[in-house]
């Protein structure tokens, strides 16, 4: 995100020098993406952000991807994933080791969790990650300071930045991280040249939250010159080209005095998205909210809906001839897909190749509605996806024949 932000103590100029009350040299880092020719920040550390004391092999959850073949589209119950943590063994799952993969790609990677316990300090290096706050609340600690996040919140965590997720509520933390191998930002049509949101985007700039504070000592009262564990996603040779590794640090990572510049973590609700409405059924596009290499990022909010007096608002029928759609229901009444056993939880992949539409009885019915109460977050791919153990795990096996079903049974 491309606007300037300043928080805590930093330097008349960069790159000159920033000292202690004490006299004591701060350690100036620039964190910036496409090797110093894109957005970037400089944080200013008490100690050499770059000491490692140990560093160990972090064995990943299972990253392992399956073919959609034979290509079908599928229905994926999401809220079955932790079905056998229903009695509270949620509590010691965190948003980071606990994550299970549904879906990815070369591109781009889907996971689900379902949390109660505080996560490791993590870095991602291999890309932007964007994880949508199904419910729950967590204050998520940051090298750039805190952010309290909860229902509907899309938290945008830059490559490379040390975090860590604390549940802070008395219900499980449902988590559905989207990770990219590349940057997660706002649809380039909707900003400026400058990077400024423009005034047709659905949502502008005093609608993020960024963080509150630089932390300056560990949050939770540790030492902060005691040795810190950091969880390092990174590219290596296991499956799917990654790899973890675990880095001890010889002092906390949150030892950040002040930062500036216009690379950080930021939290946009979905409840601000201001939808785009037509006289007749407006594309998926008109629904985007971010983008990334090779994928884009939408969002169906509650909206009134087409107004055309021969209108139909469901969606027409469709092919995704270069991607796949991935559409995660989040809450409301889908109207598209009412019958096929889709609910709150469920994701549906239609894959490109197979065209797609609503359920049968659903078109027609639509005729006259005139407001959608639907929640839903949406990814397209444009390289096929492939189903991760957790996809495997929960697919229903029914959903393709689902077109076919007599219509009584598919209102039922």
């Amino acid at each position: 995100m491309a606007h300037y932000q300043r928080i805590g103590n930093v330097p008349h100029k960069r790159h000159t020098q920033h000292r202690s009350p004490d006299g004591a040299l701060y350690f100036e880092e620039l964190m910036g993406e496409e090797g110093f020719s894109s957005d970037s920040s400089l944080l200013y550390h008490r100690h050499i952000p770059s000491a490692v004391v140990e560093a160990r092999v972090w064995e990943l959850p299972d990253q392992s991807t399956t073919p959609n073949h034979p290509l079908i589209p599928r229905h994926l119950k999401l809220h079955d994933l932790f079905g056998e943590q229903a009695d509270g063994g949620w509590q010691e799952v965190d948003a980071v080791t606990g994550r299970r993969l549904v879906l990815g790609n070369a591109d781009v990677r889907i996971s689900y969790a379902v949390c109660g316990a505080p996560s490791p300090y993590y870095r991602n290096g291999i890309g932007d990650e964007c994880v949508y706050v199904e419910s729950g609340t967590a204050v998520v600690e940051t090298v750039f300071g805190t952010l309290e996040v909860g229902q509907g919140d899309y938290v945008i965590l830059p490559r490379a930045t040390t975090h860590r997720w604390v549940p802070t509520g008395r219900e499980p933390l449902r988590l559905y991280a989207i990770e990219a191998n590349s940057h997660i930002t706002p649809p380039k049509r909707y900003l400026s040249r400058y990077g400024q949101l423009l005034e047709h985007a659905p949502y502008c700039e005093r609608d993020l939250r960024t963080p509150s504070e630089v932390l300056l000592a560990a949050p939770d009262g540790d030492d902060v010159d005691g040795p810190t564990e950091v969880y390092v996603k990174h590219r290596g040779p296991g499956a799917g080209g990654l790899a973890g590794s675990i880095h001890v640090l010889p002092h906390h990572p949150f030892d950040v005095v002040g930062w500036d510049g216009c690379l950080y973590p930021y939290v946009f609700n979905i409840a601000d998205f201001e939808p785009i409405t037509g006289r007749v059924h407006q594309p998926p596009p008109v629904h985007q909210v971010f983008e990334g290499n090779n994928f884009v990022i939408c969002n169906f909010v509650p909206r009134k809906v087409d107004y055309h007096p021969l209108s139909i608002p469901v969606p027409y029928y469709h092919s995704n001839v270069d991607s796949d759609e991935v559409m995660f229901y989040v809450a409301g009444d889908y109207e598209a897909r009412k019958g096929s056993g889709i609910a709150e939880g469920s994701i549906s992949l239609h894959p490109g190749g197979h065209p797609h539409g609503p359920q049968p009885g659903a078109y027609e019915k639509s005729i006259g509605v005139e407001y959608f109460d639907e929640l839903a977050v949406m990814v397209d791919t444009f390289r096929p996806l492939e189903l991760g153990e957790g996809g495997i795990a929960v697919d229903d096996g029914v959903y393709v024949t689902s077109w076919v079903r007599n219509e009584s049974e598919g209102q039922s």
